[in-house]
């Protein structure tokens, strides 16, 4: 009865012991493994964008509100653009710019923005 059950232990249900196909299987993995982190490589990632709506007050109710929105749409930078822009009463005859613009958040933040803006000191 004990030489029948070492018989059993030599079969392998599973897989085989041949060590030249483990070692194919692996290199074929390892080709799959090379091939896709090269495609991956390829693929430009994801750029994140935000759209920002910044509302541009001025100083008083004779400030020249075409020439503030012209200042404003003069900041040029990498990864924003300027959108479509309105005025919006806000009392006693005296309107603010209301102006849309979509940045790329690793190039462009909203503290950058409003430190360009607030340097035109005669507007804004």
């Amino acid at each position: 009865a004990a030489a029948e059950e070492d018989d059993d232990d030599d079969i392998d249900l599973f897989g085989s012991d041949d060590e030249e196909e483990d070692q194919e299987a692996a290199k074929v993995r390892e080709e799959r493994l090379r091939q896709y982190a090269e495609k991956k490589a390829k693929k430009p990632g994801l750029i994140a964008k935000s759209s920002i709506l910044l509302d541009v007050k001025p100083w008083d109710d004779e400030t020249d509100m075409a020439k503030m929105e012209e200042c404003v749409r003069s900041i040029q930078m990498d990864g924003l653009v300027w959108g479509a822009s309105k005025l919006v009463p806000v009392g006693y005859g005296i309107k603010k710019l209301q102006i849309q613009c979509v940045v790329e958040d690793d190039k462009v933040g909203t503290d950058i923005l409003e430190e360009e803006i607030t340097k035109f000191e005669d507007y804004v």
